[in-house]
């Protein structure tokens, strides 16, 4: 295979980090190496070592160099895609003054109330950088870091992102791009810049920042003769600017201003992600108005309780995942996590509606629905912040892509056709945020559109799924105790 062919996408997640060996032409994936991260914390707390996501990335590409059996020489370049919002501090040397502090960490709940008042509510923060801050957002992190640990705060020579962190570990330059640089809360989407009032408000220098790529597909650098020696890789091929998780599967799956727009997307992991990317510039306090990583946009709302906190009724229950069955008059809200859409951070699971013919298999699909319903009403938040209407009947007849972990689930393919109506595409490709950045690895190096790169590769079949007449009465049901429970939730 030609060496100037091969590129390697990174999917560094909460969990892990996987490296996608990709053919630049035709996509194929060749190989994926995988290694494992370490998540701590209890009470609310979520928090990584830095320099553990840089050891799983240089095991991950030694395993797929293994694996794939090719030439270090056949690479010719490498993006990052990572998961959001992470804070990283980071001393003049460039080490970790403290584990990064994650997306689902719910500490900073507090601060991000606190911020959201201090520019007069949450239509003030949507207007400038499209989103309102919740626990999840770095400026929140930021901002709980101050407070509760400030001599780290004052000591901080930099301040990351987590794909950012390991970007700059691969060039030897600091970079963000404007996807993940959206999720901060510091970052002005109207303007596409830092926001100086926004960072005045958290006391945070400017200078201690990255500067901003126009896009995830800009070379920012190149593999410096450390990295290459640490990785096995030759010195001086391109690093993209590389993006956050959610824009690379956006990218893989082809959306964007080269490729589709204003189709809805439903990622089912951990989280339960809902996106589509679009021209308008998303301003709806319920949703995530981010950045794309092609200059687009990408409106996205997320869930925190979705297949891991129905996988944890399902231990409760000592059942199999796939022994749900229709939760009849059970509602089980499986908000174990607290929950960031709807913005309830100190909820917990709720359950009711049992009855003595109530089984254990029930209560598990009840939990399959209230996980599911939640993540669909983001969705119709996500598709009004698009400009659409989620009445319209041709708006609801969009196609629903269902990616993710739960994705591969009968059970959750089964609740999310039944519950959203809609039919639904499902790429088998399993690696997308991965493939996203090999294409903006693959773009970095030739130049091309990374959307336009991916849409051509066409990678692996799509199943597809006709629509189902909605089961309305669940839905129902669903959402009015979610409506008659918040106020007792978010108490």
């Amino acid at each position: 295979m030609p060496a100037h062919r091969v590129v390697i996408g990174v999917d560094s997640s909460t969990q892990s980090a996987k490296a996608a060996f990709t053919d630049a032409g035709t996509g194929a994936v060749l190989a994926v190496g995988r290694a494992a991260h370490q998540v701590g914390g209890a009470d609310g707390a979520r928090e990584s070592d830095p320099e553990v996501w840089w050891r799983a990335l240089r095991e991950a590409v030694a395993a797929g160099l293994k694996e794939s059996g090719l030439p270090a020489a056949a690479v010719t370049g490498i993006a990052v895609a990572g998961q959001q919002h992470g804070l990283v501090v980071l001393d003049g040397e460039g080490r970790p003054l403290r584990p990064a502090l994650l997306w689902n960490d719910t500490r900073s709940a507090p601060q991000a109330a606190a911020l959201t008042e201090a520019l007069g509510g949450a239509d003030a923060w949507a207007a400038r950088t499209g989103s309102v801050p919740v626990a999840s957002m770095t400026a929140a992190k930021w901002q709980w870091l101050r407070e509760h640990e400030p001599h780290t705060a004052r000591s901080a020579a930099a301040v990351r992102l987590p794909h950012d962190f390991l970007t700059e570990r691969l060039a030897g330059t600091p970079a963000t791009d404007p996807g993940d640089a959206s999720g901060t809360c510091w970052y002005s989407t109207a303007d596409g810049a830092y926001d100086p009032e926004l960072l005045g408000l958290v006391g945070l220098d400017p200078a201690l920042l990255p500067p901003v790529a126009a896009t995830g597909a800009v070379r920012v650098g190149s593999l410096t003769a450390e990295a290459a020696r640490e990785l096995g890789l030759p010195e001086g091929i391109a690093v993209a600017a590389g993006t956050g998780d959610n824009m690379a599967a956006a990218v893989g799956l082809g959306l964007g201003g080269a490729g589709l727009l204003d189709q809805p997307v439903l990622s089912l992991g951990t989280s339960g992600t809902v996106f589509a990317a679009t021209r308008t510039r998303p301003t709806r306090p319920s949703v995530a108005g981010f950045a794309a990583a092609d200059g687009t946009y990408l409106p996205l709302a997320c869930t925190l309780n979705c297949t891991q906190a129905v996988d944890k009724v399902a231990a409760v229950l000592g059942l199999h995942r796939d022994a749900a069955q229709a939760g009849g008059e059970v509602v089980l809200l499986p908000y174990l996590d607290g929950e960031r859409t709807p913005d309830l951070p100190s909820a917990s699971g709720l359950l009711t509606g049992l009855r003595h013919a109530t089984t254990g298999h029930q209560i598990l699909g009840a939990a399959y629905e209230g996980a599911t319903v939640t993540v669909l009403r983001a969705l119709d938040e996500v598709l009004r912040a698009c400009g659409l209407d989620p009445a319209d009947p041709d708006v609801a007849a969009r196609p629903l892509r269902l990616v993710g972990g739960g994705a591969r689930g009968r059970h959750w393919v089964e609740t999310v056709r039944r519950l959203s109506g809609r039919p639904l595409l499902i790429p088998q490709n399993g690696e997308l945020v991965a493939l996203g950045a090999a294409a903006l690895a693959a773009a970095a190096a030739s130049g091309d559109d990374p959307v336009a790169l991916a849409a051509g590769w066409q990678s692996g079949h799509t199943a597809e799924l006709p629509p189902v007449e909605r089961d309305v009465e669940t839905w129902n049901r669903v959402t009015d105790v979610l409506t008659r429970a918040t106020p007792a939730l978010l108490a």
